[in-house]
């Protein structure tokens, strides 16, 4: 006893993580070890998010699974989609990206999500949750159209269950009698507390430790048995898997097609290793359900698991944020908004997704909760619901993040825009976001928005404007969208009444005769203070509007000045500076126009200005592109 104690003791002073260059090393581990490779992981993590920020509690949460799962199956010749990618920091840790982790979602660093690009062990990019199931039966059937011979293995988290593609998956791989794993990581959260009856059914399915290695036991007498062959041992098990269906009460995933198995613990490598060996080489769709604890190993993560779902730098010792501004953010300027105006207004509506604390919509809950709908990571649902309560009579607000609305881009011109609903869409993070990254910008709501009829597009340049903006919605009898960007908005004052903006009209900033500066958004701030550091004289409009623009405006300027420039932090392709130009050429008018906006590629993860540079949209870009029109005078 005494000398196994030692032995633990110079096991606990080992730091196993540094040896760990690939999922191979894994597999020499022993059990202990791995459990004190765990604790390493977390630790790890903790420090580089941190430092950096990015998603603390899936990443936690999914440390022994990632462990377990890449000690069974053999990556990258085994395929292992994990969905949304939250939890991905534990895998990329052990699959080569060690000593690289501490630029996590730092420009030129390791992404926040899977990669394709960054890792043959990213199998699948995702950073949108509930693609995992459907990319991995693709790539299964791919496989089994090849005669390959390798596993595929998904691991999704209950959350991603909401989403209407999930079940797609399920459905069809259930279905398909495809040899896949699904690994249903049930941590009970997405980003807010789940809903739905899912969520609720997961919760009531009774834990049923000790199944695996009762089976283990089992094979291990009935191999003992003279004359047995592995034949009938396997058809015993058959049979004991039917009359185990027979006796649990009717499950959900078993009537889809699959085999299932669970739930059990997690955290337990005692119990996932030998789950996963048992369920490896199994025929057909499988599914085992994991409970794991979002937060694991952190206490305040585990406490708070909302808020730590995803940080800026913080604290590790108290788990606070650092205080890096005093301005009031964009998000709160629209919540401070939403909800002075449902005081007046008892019509309004707020929905999200999944995403209450992050569109500011937990603090109109604490003010109207009968009025606030969290209907879980289901945009598409949110989308129609909102249009189900316009047609009533109420006057719903969506909000939702920009690049997350892009799923729900059928039911916005099927259910909202062709029968004119006066649904308000409140877009945040519009633009660029920053250490997120692609999966996570938001330039594309202004372009696929515009293509659509009935629709109001309103841009604010600050958050006083947002306020008015918001108000102004609500007396449009179609739909409308607002869009505004993530952080600290720009410090203006804010009007005590709201009013109602004439539709379709911008404003002029100032005026003269050097170029037109015509622009949407807090870009417009950038832009004045190019130009008063370059000390020219342009006439700047705010154009407010981009459907309907307010041509009036814009052709009486462009009639008399050629040059000129138009500005959006949105993608150049079918957006604003695209509006402008149409304009212009339905009405003949001949002009030189530049416009700046994010190019035609998408935006690797970086900071924010590392981002705006890129997209030649920040100041710098700004002052040299009026520069260059100036002396074309």
């Amino acid at each position: 006893m005494e000398q196994a104690q030692l032995q633990d003791k110079r096991v606990e002073k080992i730091r196993i993580l540094g040896t760990i260059n690939s999922p191979k090393d894994l597999k020499r581990l022993s059990r202990s070890q791995l459990k004190i490779l765990s604790q390493e992981i977390r630790e790890k993590i903790l420090e580089v998010v941190s430092k950096n920020g990015g998603h603390l509690g899936g990443p936690l949460g999914a440390v022994e699974l990632t462990l377990a799962v890449h000690y069974v199956f053999n990556a990258p010749y085994d395929k292992i989609v994990i969905d949304t990618g939250h939890q991905s920091y534990p895998h990329k840790l052990v699959t080569g990206r060690r000593d690289n982790f501490h630029t996590l979602r730092q420009y030129k660093g390791i992404c926040g999500f899977c990669n394709i690009e960054e890792s043959a062990y990213d199998v699948f990019g995702a950073g949108h949750a509930s693609t995992g199931i459907s990319a991995a039966l693709g790539i299964a059937k791919a496989r089994d159209f090849k005669g390959e011979k390798h596993k595929v293995v998904c691991i999704v988290g209950d959350g991603a269950l909401t989403a209407g593609l999930a079940f797609e998956g399920l459905n069809n791989a259930g279905a398909s009698k495809t040899s896949i794993s699904i690994i249903l990581n049930d941590n009970r959260m997405s980003i807010s507390p789940n809903v739905g009856a899912i969520s609720e059914y997961l919760n009531k399915i009774v834990l049923r430790p000790g199944y695996f290695e009762l089976r283990k036991k089992t094979r291990g007498l009935l191999e003992k048995i003279p004359g047995i062959s592995n034949e009938e041992i396997e058809k015993v098990f058959k049979i004991q898997e039917r009359l185990r269906t027979i006796t649990i009460e009717s499950n959900f995933f078993e009537s889809l097609g699959f085999q299932y198995f669970g739930p059990i613990d997690g955290h337990n490598l005692d119990e996932l290793i030998p789950a996963l060996q048992n369920l490896k080489d199994l025929e057909g769709p499988v599914l085992l359900h994991v409970k794991t604890e979002k937060g694991k190993g952190y206490l305040f993560a585990e406490k708070d698991i909302d808020k730590f779902h995803g940080m800026s730098p913080f604290d590790p010792v108290n788990g606070q944020k650092y205080v890096t501004t005093t301005k009031m953010t964009w998000t709160d300027a629209f919540a401070n908004a939403l909800i002075r105006i449902a005081e007046q207004d008892n019509r309004i509506i707020a929905i999200t997704a999944a995403m209450k604390s992050g569109t500011g919509l937990n603090k109109f809950e604490k003010h109207f909760p009968e009025r606030t709908f969290d209907v879980g990571i289901a945009e598409q649902h949110a989308v129609t619901f909102a249009g189900g309560l316009a047609i009533a009579g109420m006057k719903p607000v969506c909000a939702i993040y920009s690049t997350f609305l892009q799923r729900a881009y059928d039911q916005i011109i099927h259910d909202i825009c062709l029968q004119n609903l006066g649904v308000i869409f409140a877009l945040d993070r519009a633009g660029l976001v920053g250490d997120d990254g692609p999966t996570h910008n938001g330039p594309f709501d202004i372009a696929y928005f515009r293509a659509v009829p009935n629709v109001t597009i309103m841009v604010p340049k600050d958050e006083n404007e947002l306020q008015h903006m918001l108000y102004t919605a609500i007396f449009i009898k179609g739909p409308s969208t607002l869009r505004y960007p993530r952080g600290s908005a720009i410090g203006v004052g804010l009007d005590a009444e709201f009013r109602e903006l004439e539709i379709g009209k911008g404003e002029i900033l100032r005026e003269g005769n050097d170029l037109l500066i015509l622009g949407i958004g807090p870009i417009l701030y950038d832009a004045m203070q190019a130009v008063e550091e370059l000390k020219c004289k342009p006439t700047i409009i705010n154009a407010r509007f981009v459907k309907p623009l307010d041509e009036e405006l814009i052709l009486k300027y462009a009639r008399k000045i050629k040059n000129i420039i138009t500005l959006e932090e949105a993608t150049i392709n079918g957006g604003f500076g695209s509006a402008v130009i149409e304009l212009l050429g339905d009405k003949g008018i001949k002009a030189n126009v530049k416009r700046i906006g994010v190019p035609d590629k998408f935006i690797e993860h970086g900071k924010p200005d590392i981002q705006k540079k890129l997209a030649g949209i920040d100041k710098e870009s700004i002052k040299i592109a009026i520069s260059e029109m100036l002396s074309k005078k």
